[in-house]
Formats: structure tokens, C-alpha cells, sequence
């Protein structure tokens, strides 16, 4: 086990997986689930997960990077990653912050969308750098 992954692992992490269990992160989570949102632009509802954030070194693969399928459009900066084998949606480095991650909650066992009664929906519609349509959040 690399000593950077040894770190990791003493601070509050939780475990996300996708359907199939092909790929597995683990997130470290200061304050718990920071920054829960969903969205309206055209990917972000299609997805119709909610997501949270968390910084870029606060998320490590564990497993499964090979079956991890990139998808980005428009403006080609955010970067969207799915499971090659079940298709789920696991996590994505965010255009509007590239230094976070959104990750998937759906993902995550531990976390009961029932829990947070009000999740805000974020305009990713009217994203100001977009290109024609508009922005993944």
C-alpha cells in the first residue's frame, strides 16, 4: 500500500461504488457531504443524481480505473467518468472548480438522500462559460 493511500485511509473516508463494484473510490470527507446539489443542464439532469464535492486529492481510485469511460463535450473541460461495464455515473472534475471532484452520493451506501430534505438545484443552464449550451457543474 503506497504511504499517500496509508494517509488516506487513517482520515474520515467513506467508500463509493458503482453498481457493478468494478470501480471503487474512496473519499475523504472533512465535513461530510459538502456542497449536495443537483442540476439542470442538459447531462447533469439526464444523470439525475445528486452530488457533492470534494477536493481533487481527496479522491483516490481504488479499483477499477481501467473500466473508468471519460466523457466530456462543449467545452471539453469538465471531465465525466462512468463505469464501462454497468454504466453508472461515478464521479466528475468539475468545470465550474477543477480542483473538486463531484462524485456520485448514489454511490456512496452510507449516504440517505432522506437525510438532506432540501437540496438545491444549481443553474448550470446559464453557466457563463459556456459555449451555445451550456455548463456541467
Amino acid at each position: 500500500m503506497r504511504n499517500d493511500m496509508r494517509d488516506f485511509e487513517m482520515k474520515k473516508t467513506v467508500t463509493s461504488k458503482c453498481h457493478c463494484g468494478s470501480v471503487e473510490l474512496k473519499l475523504y470527507l472533512l465535513n461530510g457531504f459538502e456542497k449536495l446539489r443537483r442540476c439542470n443542464y442538459s447531462i447533469c439532469r439526464r444523470k439525475g443524481a445528486i452530488v457533492a464535492s470534494v477536493l481533487l486529492d481527496n479522491l483516490i481510485i481504488v479499483k477499477g480505473e481501467e473500466y473508468l469511460t471519460e466523457y466530456r463535450f462543449n467545452t471539453n473541460t469538465a471531465k465525466h467518468y462512468f463505469c464501462s461495464k454497468c454504466g453508472i455515473y461515478t464521479h466528475h472534475q468539475r468545470r465550474s472548480n477543477p480542483n473538486e471532484y463531484g462524485f456520485n452520493t448514489g454511490c456512496v451506501d452510507k449516504f440517505k438522500p432522506e437525510d438532506y430534505l432540501e437540496i438545491p438545484v444549481v443553474d448550470g443552464i446559464n453557466h457563463p462559460k459556456d459555449i451555445g449550451e451550456s455548463s456541467s457543474i
